[in-house]
């Protein structure tokens, strides 16, 4: 709630510093501009705790918050879990201005490209662009 009026991006992921979420991570580091644009919160979100989070946001320099979901209340809320695992699935969901889920993904793919050009086309569309 307290990010309402702005377009948020919940990113969940299974866990830091795996290959798969190194690269989706590094990809929103690096074209953060391209896929989400100004005024649009990013919150990536996996069970890892808050300590690791900070070290590895830190040495890979993200410009965005890491969220940490250890109890993964958050994913069981947004069906984001992976049944019978400790973790998070990779999903993504684009909430709009308005708080309702304007795009989801329940299988986003970190190493396609056309995964990255729908979930920009999703976030410009949020963002009335």
């Amino acid at each position: 709630s307290a990010h309402r009026g702005k377009v948020v991006v919940l990113a969940f992921y299974p866990k830091d510093r795996t290959s798969g979420c190194t690269a989706e991570l590094n990809k929103f580091r690096d074209e953060y501009d391209r896929l989400f644009g100004k005024d649009v919160v990013l919150l990536p979100i996996s069970a890892d705790d808050v300590a690791t989070h900070t070290a590895w946001a830190k040495e890979s320099k993200f410009q965005f918050p890491l969220v940490a979901d250890t109890t993964l209340a958050v994913a069981d809320r947004y069906g984001s879990r992976i049944a019978g695992r400790p973790m998070a699935a990779r999903t993504i969901f684009v909430i709009g201005k308005d708080g309702r889920i304007a795009y989801r993904e329940m299988r986003f793919n970190a190493l396609s490209e056309d995964a990255y050009t729908a979930l920009a086309a999703a976030v410009a569309k949020a963002r009335g662009a």
